[in-house]
């Protein structure tokens, strides 16, 4: 495996990169900000752990078009790749030493709406984040571990909550375009910003990427939102979405049809593997602020979803005449919500803050595997319908004894019940029947200072994620999968509170079982228990006038606890960022981005190589003189220096045409080449 074909970069390039851009993100209400079209907001004090943060929509607008998945990548240790060579399908996810698939061990939120789909065709806790439309967003929530009662599945190595606008101060049109028929256009408007305030917005997105079979990627999203106040003291939001996609997948190639000259790096096996998907939601909350210092909220939302997904990974391995292609349907609706309670005020004079709520959420899905030659089936092999529900009440508290001594601490319960029908009549094997499970969390926290403009976090949690109701009705598997985790950390602006910030993380996490349905072959995996820790260091702020830095260091051990690695999981990831506030109205961003050198089987045999890309943004304020309004010029150039990477890797066995056996091989999805996208907007 020596000849594999590496980007030709070390971790000690990506340290430099660092040094230079040193890095962070916790938003801080006194910083300056940096120009951009839309208001910007800050994160709400205090924290709770050294981890978590609030990524604000200024360092969103700098990110390059075309994946909103890329903004995670502001995440400290949080790296997002596409999985298939297409862009429609959901990212492949690594955070904490977890390769997260598409979302199992992270959980996904907008503006408190779960996105995680639960028992998915093709995997759990599936998470296709290509419906948000980047502008909307307003910023980040990051939580990482399992330190808060509000969060529940998936929220292992942590959740991220996507908070949207309710209103722009400037309306904006916008058309971009650049290499491979890339094309993207926006508008977004508030007709209405005083007590009623509306946000109406609309993509549209076209690529046929670098690939020799065209992804012929097509996307367009929709999304409407409208606050108000009832009363004096109230607030209702009502928001809905659109999203509606399909494309062509260039799929994993085999290295070793690359190597010997047979298939091109941006070439494909099987080129009928693609997909289309459909998702619309809809959200309505409220909240109350009584004169007592308390508060009432409630949510309640809907979704209808849709994918129907053709992949091939092995080729000609199990059916040597007609191929392995095989297809993936899902069809759902999910629905739930949640009402709670918060108080603010004193007990035997301490200042306390003390919160009870209730959260449900019901999926019902129809979900198919089956094979299939050029699209069209000829066999199924899972054709199910899955009922699957959850419960879920939690307290929470927060007292503050000292100045400088603070303790938040809670419990959430969880109750599930699966329910899973085989509509299968010749899949006799194929899993059916009913159970049920609970779980309670305990949560807690103490944070310590500020001293000297330095805090320090101590905090440990228990979380976890569900398994696939297939597998566990098919096995009487445990349903829902413990995980504790522990952080000691500390966050400071040595240099004043309107400087650079500081954060260091040291955790720890352990995890019950890594019990997994496999979608892509109806089959349950069982890995057992594994441990996985590691130290985060980031930094984030002002070095010195118009220059802004923010970026991150992380070092991750994961393996079963029988030894064995874990297949994917990063040991090394880093993130580096400059701004730059030009006179005259130009912003420049240059950012790199680095993941480590992974094992991608258990015994460390096979590798993946690491990587390392760097991609410029420019944002120019035209002075011109309009009517109404203003013009702004962009340019993204991803991948600057053409730099050879490899986007999602596995190693398994698989079979070309011309093999008389199959062959135990490292298949790759090749990183795009360098690639400019530029455009205008037109604000008003």
């Amino acid at each position: 495996m020596t000849n594999y074909p590496r980007c030709g970069t070390s971790i000690l390039l990506a340290g430099l990169v660092l040094g230079l851009t040193s890095v962070a993100f916790a938003h801080d209400p006194d910083e300056p900000e940096l120009e951009v079209p839309e208001v910007s907001v800050v994160a709400e004090r205090p924290l709770a752990a050294s981890s978590q943060q609030f990524i604000p929509d200024k360092e969103i607008v700098l990110q390059s078009q075309g994946r909103p998945a890329q903004v995670l990548r502001l995440i400290p240790g949080f790296i997002a790749v596409e999985h298939s060579g297409g862009g429609g399908k959901a990212d492949q996810y690594f955070l904490r030493g977890f390769d997260a698939d598409h979302g199992t061990d992270v959980a996904f939120f907008t503006d408190g709406m779960p996105i995680n789909l639960r028992s998915h065709a093709h995997g759990q806790g599936y998470t296709d984040l290509n419906f948000l439309i980047p502008e909307t967003i307003e910023g980040l929530d990051v939580h990482k571990g399992s330190y808060l009662p509000e969060y529940g599945d998936f929220a292992t190595a942590g959740a991220v909550n996507f908070k949207t606008r309710d209103v722009v101060k400037e309306g904006v049109i916008q058309g971009a375009g650049g290499e491979y028929e890339t094309q993207r256009y926006l508008l977004m408007f508030s007709p209405t910003k005083d007590r009623v305030r509306t946000l109406i917005a609309g993509e549209g997105y076209y690529s046929s990427g670098p690939y020799l079979n065209d992804n012929q990627y097509y996307r367009a999203n929709l999304f409407g939102k409208v606050t108000t106040n009832l009363t004096g003291r109230d607030e209702l939001v009502i928001k809905t979405t659109f999203h509606q996609s399909k494309w062509d997948g260039s799929g994993e190639i085999p290295f070793r049809a690359v190597s010997t000259g047979l298939l091109d790096r941006f070439g494909s096996i099987n080129p009928y593997e693609g997909g289309n998907t459909l998702r619309t939601t809809g959200q309505l909350a409220y909240h109350y602020d009584t004169t007592t210092g308390g508060e009432f909220y409630a949510q309640a939302y809907g979704q209808y979803y849709r994918l129907d997904l053709f992949m091939d990974f092995t080729f000609f391995l199990n059916n040597p005449v007609n191929g392995d292609g095989f297809g993936q349907f899902d069809r759902r609706v999910i629905y739930g919500g949640e009402v709670g309670y918060k108080q603010r005020g004193e007990v035997l004079g301490i200042p306390s803050i003390g919160a009870i709520g209730f959260q449900a959420r019901i999926d019902d899905a129809h979900t198919k595997l089956g094979t299939q030659t050029f699209r069209v089936p000829t066999g199924m092999t899972v054709d199910s319908n899955v009922f699957q529900a959850s419960y879920s009440p939690f307290v929470k508290a927060e007292v503050h004894p000292l100045s400088w001594m603070r303790f938040v601490g809670g419990v959430r319960g969880e109750f599930f019940t699966f329910d899973v029908s085989n509509r299968c009549f010749a899949c006799i094997d194929q899993p059916s029947g009913q159970t049920t499970s609970g779980i309670i969390l305990p949560k807690m926290s103490m944070i310590l200072g500020p001293w000297h403009n330095t805090e320090l976090f101590l905090n440990y949690g228990e979380g976890f994620h569900s398994n696939d109701a297939r597998s566990v009705v098919a096995q009487g598997s445990s349903p829902l999968a413990r995980a504790r985790t522990y952080e000691l950390g500390v966050r400071s602006r040595p240099w004043g509170s309107d400087r650079l910030e500081i954060l260091a993380t040291l955790w720890r996490m352990d995890l019950q079982s890594e019990l997994v349905f496999v979608g892509d072959a109806g089959t349950t995996e069982s890995r057992g228990a594994s441990r996985r820790q590691g130290v985060e260091v980031a930094a984030r702020g002002q070095v010195w006038g118009p220059l802004y830095v923010n970026g991150s260091f992380t070092w991750t051990h994961a393996e079963f606890r029988n030894g064995d690695a874990i297949p994917l999981a990063p040991e090394y990831t880093a993130y580096g960022a400059a701004v730059l506030q030009w006179p005259d109205g130009l912003t420049s961003q240059l950012q790199a981005t680095y993941l480590g050198v992974r094992p991608l089987i258990e015994d460390r045999s096979i590798k993946s190589p690491s990587w390392i890309t760097f991609d410029l943004s420019e944002r120019y304020r035209i002075p011109v003189t309009l009517p109404h309004g203003r013009l702004e010029a962009f340019l993204f150039v991803q991948n600057l220096f053409n730099t050879q990477w490899e986007q999602a890797i596995f190693a398994f066995e698989s079979r070309l045409r011309t093999e008389p056996t199959g062959v135990t091989d490292i298949h790759f999805v090749p990183g795009n080449p360098r690639t400019v996208m530029g455009g205008m907007a037109w604000y008003f």
